[in-house]
């Protein structure tokens, strides 16, 4: 027990220290506060309640307990990439109440007025939520924590399937650095025989190549572009799949290396083993660090049922809930009330709570200018094309 609170202690000062000055105060309370009903302000809204949300990404029953307590009826959809969630909230009248954006895609949401902010006086629970997480998205993302909510966070790394990746490279050692399993010709070479995967979004892959190459992962300059996209030209021929369904790509053996989501590793690890799978899978922590992301709870502008929108946000962010994510979907959540309930196994896990120093070495999220983000979908498909 005593290992988490020092874990959460070592995560607030690293994350503060990297936030500068914060500009504006943020609005957390210093102290969690008991559970409180999801609704208890009047509510005359319909009971109904459209959640847009990445796949794979909520415990079994969570829903079902809120529609029991709360008697309102949850449309719950999944998207695959920020991408596809931007299209559908640019396009307007997305139809959903709550969505799910990473923070990268988050700051351009708030500034276009897709939008709302919250009603902070419903959600009783913000309280429980780690300041210092609440602090880097003020400074990075959202000013004064008006717009977004945490629903958890994670990194961007290299997973592999040990016993496949062994037997590709043969008497070829792991490299110092888990990048090159995916970047560097030599590795990628004898991998691709037991498959290379990719995410399939250019959000998520060409920051991870300017990585690579020394540059800004978060650039806004279109000549890094081009120098990412010359490196990823000489492994293109190696990446067997461009994936949107990582976690059963991995888990069925489809690919034995990826770049994908933290989490998404490791529940293709419990998959797999709940599949009797004898291959190990593993997420890495490569030498040169990952890259940090924060997913977050939006209310749309257009919105139908906004007050069931805060009742279900305060019910995620309850102590017990927040906990039920960390042990069921092996993210780490960003509720400091909820970390005491992780179980030690996944609270202990390096690959889900990393240890201090290693966060350290992570690169936080930033955002993109509209030029940057065309560079870089144009930079993407050209590589994916093979161009």
């Amino acid at each position: 027990m005593m290992k988490k609170y020092l874990w959460s202690f070592a995560l607030s000062a690293i994350v503060l220290a990297g936030c500068g000055k914060k500009e504006e105060p943020v609005a957390v309370a210093p102290a969690p506060v008991a559970s409180a009903p999801a609704a208890a302000a009047v509510n005359t809204e319909e009971k109904v309640l459209n959640i847009y949300n990445w796949a794979d990404y909520i415990p079994e029953g969570m829903i079902a307990s809120f529609e029991k307590e709360t008697g309102i009826k949850v449309n719950y959809d999944t998207f695959e990439t920020n991408e596809a969630l931007h299209a559908k909230l640019v396009a307007g009248n997305s139809g959903y109440d709550i969505v799910v954006p990473g923070s990268v895609f988050a700051k351009p949401q708030i500034e276009g007025g897709l939008l709302q902010a919250l009603d902070k006086a419903q959600i009783k629970n913000l309280a429980n939520l780690d300041p210092a997480i609440m602090a880097t998205l003020a400074a990075k993302t959202d000013p004064g924590n008006k717009h977004l909510v945490p629903w958890a966070w994670g990194f961007t790394t290299v997973g592999i399937n040990k016993t496949k990746v062994a037997k590709a490279l043969g008497k070829m050692p792991m490299p110092e650095n888990a990048w090159d399993l995916v970047f560097k010709p030599e590795y990628t070479s004898k991998l691709k025989s037991c498959g290379i995967a990719y995410l399939d979004s250019p959000t998520e892959i060409i920051p991870v190549a300017l990585h690579y190459i020394g540059k800004d992962a978060y650039s806004n300059d279109a000549a890094d572009y081009k120098l990412a996209t010359e490196m990823l030209a000489k492994v293109r021929k190696d990446v067997r799949i461009f994936s949107s369904t990582m976690i059963d790509d991995v888990a069925s053996g489809k690919a034995c290396v990826a770049i994908g989501w933290s989490g998404d590793m490791n529940i293709a690890a419990v998959r797999a083993k709940e599949n009797k799978s004898k291959d190990e899978i593993e997420a890495l922590l490569p030498s040169t660090g990952a890259l940090i992301f924060f997913d977050t709870m939006a209310i749309t502008k257009d919105a139908k049922h906004p007050n069931n929108a805060h009742a279900f946000i305060d019910f995620y962010l309850r102590a017990e809930n927040a906990a039920r994510m960390s042990n069921e979907m092996n993210y780490p959540t960003a509720n400091k009330a909820g970390v005491p309930l992780v179980k030690p196994e996944i609270a202990n896990n390096k690959t889900i709570f990393v240890e201090a120093d290693y966060f350290a070495k992570m690169i936080p999220p930033s955002s993109f200018s509209n030029e940057a983000r065309e560079a870089m979908a144009n930079a993407y498909n050209s590589f994916k094309k093979g161009n």
